[in-house]
């Protein structure tokens, strides 16, 4: 099948479907990713998000990201269920749960996965994301970060929740941006990214767009200020918005905002439609 997709949205959503507010039953949302693999806008979707505990529930040969629901000790056990799993693992993702210590923390993951991989678990181009605690860097924060960089693992933002603190400010996420750009180093985002640009929602959540965070990161590596990074995230106007993605090299900001989770594949879709960034021969039937 070719792709329908345009090149700078492949791959841009990991399916979380089973994480909040979207909750859905695992075999569903199983059931829904096999589905979607034999329509175009499956272009859209690379791999399925679930925990590890979770991991020996998948039955079926799909690209899995897994997150890590304990600290560094955690990582082999989780790699060795995802080694029993007919799926096949595209990513590991780990919180830092130690916002006393980050820099140690950062340390123990990466003693984690350099441990995995030297026992043949993880290999070696399997993405790693850390997470960071979702707040304004701080000198640890920014420690631990060069922590992550230095050992060529990748970052992970989150970007929302179900509560409005952990909606982070386009000030806060525009700093995340430049520490990861300053390093050198991917990142992906996780929830709080339905729709295509930024809006408030009805629950009074100040929701970051996707598009917003591609251009932002666009213009932070052709070395925008950061007036102007923090202006692109917080922008609302979507058909300017629309016309300013179609013309930017969009692609290489995926270089660097590789993806994000998402408890949905059917916002970010007709968000997409709608603008004329994504043929409607992509939507879902």
């Amino acid at each position: 099948m070719s792709t329908r997709v345009p090149a700078p949205y492949v791959g841009l959503i990991d399916d979380a479907a089973i994480f909040p507010p979207g909750n859905s039953p695992l075999p569903s949302a199983l059931t829904a990713y096999a589905e979607r693999a034999e329509r175009p806008e499956a272009d859209l979707v690379a791999s399925f998000v679930v925990t590890d505990v979770r991991v020996p529930e998948v039955d079926r040969d799909l690209p899995l990201s897994v997150v890590v629901t304990g600290g560094a000790g955690a990582v082999a056990g989780a790699l060795r269920l995802a080694d029993r799993s007919p799926a096949r693992l595209a990513g590991l993702e780990i919180a830092l749960r130690d916002p006393d210590d980050l820099v140690g923390n950062a340390r123990r993951v990466l003693a984690a996965t350099d441990a995995a991989r030297a026992e043949g678990l993880l290999d070696e181009e399997t993405p790693v994301y850390v997470e960071l605690p979702a707040v304004e860097p701080s000198a640890s924060w920014l420690a631990a970060a060069d922590v992550v960089a230095e050992a060529e693992l990748r970052l992970k933002f989150r970007t929302g929740g179900e509560e409005p603190h952990l909606f982070p400010t386009a000030s806060t996420l525009a700093t995340w941006i430049d520490a990861a750009l300053d390093r050198e180093t991917p990142f992906k985002c996780t929830a709080g990214l339905h729709h295509a640009v930024r809006q408030t929602s009805p629950e009074g959540f100040e929701q970051q767009g996707f598009l917003n965070v591609l251009l932002a990161t666009r213009h932070a590596f052709d070395g925008a200020g950061r007036d102007d990074v923090v202006a692109t995230l917080e922008r609302r106007d979507a058909e300017a918005l629309a016309e300013e993605c179609r013309a930017a090299d969009l692609a290489g900001a995926r270089r660097w905002f590789t993806s994000f989770g998402s408890c949905s594949v059917s916002e970010p879709l007709d968000d997409l439609i709608t603008l004329g960034l994504v043929p409607t021969g992509a939507e879902r039937p």
